[in-house]
């Protein structure tokens, strides 16, 4: 239900298409102001790099037109004001992935995350900054510039879905369009307070019409596009929109978004395992408080081991770093910035890539560590893990050689194994500490993005959402 004691663009993306529904509100209501509040707060936080502002507001008032006229009925997201990441097509927008030189990029249509969005009403505000190839857990290039999180001047606002995550958790829009290949939906929900779910293997449809080749089949299987939002319940809806069939993706696999009930009481595997990376103080109470509240929800927690993760973590960095750098080199050391350049030798040297029949034999082995986590899950469900060892990092952590790329990317060891494994993963905030919020992981089985998204509600329900806290500060 619509709260009008706050302002408009602080409404979660369920109350404002239910409100519009209902006739309380229209879309231009809805969307003249989050566009308000992006140009209030853009100027700082450099989310929003292609404002689209005023073709928006025209959108919404020619909807609530055709609404009135009763040619058309409002859809499950009619009015409700989202951002698009920078790194796939719009018709007629740049699609320049945070790289300078590919600025004069024009997508010829919209990709099919776009399409699904706009066929169910949502209206685009704005594109999102992304850093160079979408390639860092944090969100800057020379082509925008870098993206502050809206807690404070210091920290990452994750990447490479950063801009995405900073114009959602500051008003700027109800949902913000992302994508994962090792983390980019999940380091900036983690980084800022935000909430998402990265889809599993052939869950969301994916295709970029501006793009000369097909990527690597590592990346086609490791990367999904998803929604980073305030709520949970936003990602849940936006998620039933997000993965309606395209036929442009030769991966996305066509069936309904819920499966069916499990028979309670859902067992929960919970581990705080992070190998040879120390567990901050509190990172293991957020992991506490996210076991307790699933506890009290009727969840069977369970501490246990999760098999051969530390393995498939180093798998697929050696896989897909391997991969990146024999079909990307070539452009990353053309278009990239020194700082990107200077990263990617630091990848390299941490994560000893996979080249050739190296990698071939790797994704052979991919099998084997599938096999190992379906058989996992069967028994159970969903396991509650870290995401990241510490509290957000300061935001050019990477730039700063060797241990600064193991302390971002090397320790993210329960992000991109989840990617290489084809699972769905979904982040929520669990806990609040030194100013910053603790996310934690909950895995689940392929397919059961709607399972996951059921315990994340449940942590969020005990935790609250963060972005009321970060709205009281001001």
């Amino acid at each position: 239900m619509l709260d009008t004691t706050k302002p408009l663009w602080q409404a979660s993306a369920c109350d404002l298409a239910d409100a519009i529904q209902n006739g309380e509100i229209t879309c231009t209501d809805a969307v003249t102001a989050a566009v308000d509040r992006m140009r209030e707060v853009n100027g700082d936080l450099n989310a929003v790099v292609d404002d689209m502002g005023d073709e928006a507001v025209a959108e919404a008032e020619a909807m609530d037109i055709a609404f009135a006229a009763g040619d058309v009925q409002p859809g499950a997201l009619s009015g409700v004001p989202i951002t698009i990441k920078e790194n796939i097509d719009q018709a007629g927008r740049a699609t320049p992935n945070g790289v300078a030189g590919y600025k004069d990029v024009i997508g010829p249509d919209d990709a099919p995350f776009v399409k699904n969005m706009r066929s169910a009403g949502a209206i685009v505000i704005g594109r999102t900054n992304t850093p160079e190839f979408s390639f860092r857990a944090t969100t800057v290039n020379e082509l925008h510039g870098r993206t502050k999180s809206p807690w404070n001047d210091w920290v990452t606002s994750g990447g490479s879905s950063g801009g995405a995550s900073s114009a959602v958790m500051s008003g700027m829009g109800a949902i913000a369009h992302g994508n994962d290949i090792g983390g980019s939906l999940r380091f900036p929900a983690w980084a800022t307070g935000a909430t998402t779910v990265k889809p599993g293997l052939g869950r969301t449809p994916a295709y970029n019409p501006s793009a000369p080749a097909e990527r690597g089949p590592l990346a086609q299987i490791m990367s999904v596009q998803g929604v980073i939002c305030r709520e949970v319940r936003d990602v849940r809806r936006a998620m039933e929109i997000a993965t309606l069939y395209d036929p442009a993706d030769p991966w996305q696999v066509p069936m309904a978004f819920y499966g069916p009930p499990e028979t309670a009481p859902v067992r929960v595997a919970f581990t705080k395992e992070m190998y040879e990376f120390d567990l901050s103080p509190a990172v293991s109470d957020a992991l506490d408080k996210a076991a307790s509240a699933l506890t009290d929800a009727g969840y069977d927690v369970v501490e246990t081991e999760a098999p051969l993760l530390r393995e498939v973590a180093e798998e697929a960095n050696r896989c897909l770093f391997g991969e990146t750098i024999e079909l990307m080199g070539d452009q990353i050391e053309e278009h990239g910035s020194e700082a990107i350049r200077s990263i990617f030798q630091s990848y390299a040297e941490l994560f000893d890539p996979y080249m050739g029949l190296e990698r071939t034999k790797a994704m052979a082995r991919r099998a084997k560590y599938v096999r190992a986590w379906t058989m996992f899950l069967d028994e159970y469900p969903l396991v509650l893990t870290p995401f990241m060892p510490t509290l957000p990092f300061k935001w050019n952590r990477d730039e700063e050689g060797l241990e600064g790329v193991r302390e971002v990317l090397g320790a993210a060891i329960w992000s991109y194994s989840m990617n290489f494994l084809g699972l769905p993963a979904g982040n929520v905030a669990a806990h609040f500490a030194d100013g910053l919020p603790v996310g934690v992981q909950i895995v689940g089985r392929r397919f059961r993005e709607d399972m996951i998204l059921d315990a994340c509600e449940a942590i969020e329900d005990r935790t609250g959402v963060m972005a009321e806290r970060l709205f009281s500060r001001g």
